[in-house]
């Protein structure tokens, strides 16, 4: 991710799960995400600020943010500080802090691929996303992903027990390979 080059701010995972939860904070639906080079453009679908009197009440309306650099930086810190509570925002496809868990899951593939050039779109809870990979002999092409609502889902409600789990212990060596 070039515009976290040479700073502590270089993985996915942790932009991406801050970025989700601006997005449920600002309780967006239907997310549109593209990596700028300097920061990112999140677009999404959500109700508009407006009295109980007001028209707009329930409807939704599509809104914009390009988020530059520090300011991605700031919601990092944000995001940091409140790690472990919930939102008061009502759950999205059942599932509290869904964008900020499900961009989490997003990033760490994101990072384990070594992905750049980042676009997606979400619907419904579903993924699609193109990315920039290099590949074998120097190649380099975009990559075309999805993550089902349901895979989703399921990595998330996994997620606690990932973290949990004891670390794996080495097999204890069999006769054959202590000869």
């Amino acid at each position: 991710m070039r515009i976290y080059d040479g700073s502590p701010r270089q993985n996915w995972d942790e932009v991406l799960r801050s970025i989700g939860a601006f997005a449920d904070r600002e309780r967006l639906k239907e997310l549109l995400f593209l990596e700028l080079e300097d920061g990112f453009l999140l677009q999404g679908m959500g109700v508009p600020a407006g009295g109980a009197d007001s028209d707009t009440m329930g409807t939704l309306a599509k809104r914009t943010y390009e988020l530059l650099d520090d300011q991605v930086g700031q919601l990092i810190d944000e995001a940091t500080s409140k790690r472990g509570s919930v939102e008061d925002a009502a759950p999205h496809l059942g599932v509290q802090n869904y964008y900020e868990q499900a961009l989490r899951i997003i990033g760490a593939w994101l990072d384990e691929q070594k992905s750049r050039d980042v676009f997606f779109f979400e619907q419904d809870g579903s993924f699609v996303m193109r990315t920039l990979q290099a590949g074998s002999g120097g190649s380099i092409g975009h990559r075309l992903a999805e993550f089902t609502k349901d895979e989703i889902v399921a990595m998330i409600e996994a997620a606690p027990q990932q973290r949990n789990a004891a670390p794996p212990q080495p097999a204890a060596p069999t006769p054959e390979a202590t000869k």
